[in-house]
């Protein structure tokens, strides 16, 4: 579990996720293989993360780290199954639902030591995926929960329009 050929840094992240400057969270790819991805993140803290309002970043911002270690996940298992790497633009995708989603701390900001950002691919096609994630700092677990990933969300979006009868 969790190979991959080698760790990835930011910029190989930021390569393969729509999400760039500030607002791609995640430092790097600690490992992976076709049904998993653990990340790092340490910027959780930062005074001028993009997602803090009124001071603080809350837990539900945790959703977001765990969405971009879902995209990752999703170009890297593309690359796998083509052989090739970071050559091919990030696909739009969204997040189309959350499920039993539980925050087990109000604020990330006040977290010490980088995140662990972890998913667990369930089921899924080409286009959909069912995962389950977590955001820890060591071992204390700071947010869990499902999301449904819709990948080709362009695909989707020119897909003919049916006429009733």
């Amino acid at each position: 579990m969790l190979s991959g050929p080698q760790p990835l840094d930011r910029d190989a992240i930021a390569l393969r996720i729509p999400h760039q400057g500030t607002m791609c969270l995640l430092d790097a790819v600690l490992g992976w293989d076709h049904e998993h991805i653990r990340c790092r993140a340490g910027n959780h803290r930062s005074p001028d993360h993009p997602l803090r309002a009124y001071g603080r970043l809350g837990a539900a911002c945790g959703v977001e780290y765990a969405a971009q270690a879902m995209a990752v996940h999703g170009a890297l298992v593309g690359e796998s199954a083509r052989g090739s790497a970071g050559d091919a633009p990030p696909r739009a995708g969204y997040l189309a639902g959350m499920r039993g989603v539980t925050l087990h701390v109000d604020r990330l900001d006040t977290v010490d030591g980088p995140l662990s950002v972890n998913a667990q691919r369930i089921t899924g096609d080409d286009n959909t995926v069912l995962y389950s994630f977590d955001v820890q700092a060591g071992k204390r677990t700071l947010l869990s929960g499902r999301a449904i990933v819709v990948l080709d969300a362009a695909g989707l979006s020119a897909a003919p329009a049916r006429t009733p009868r």
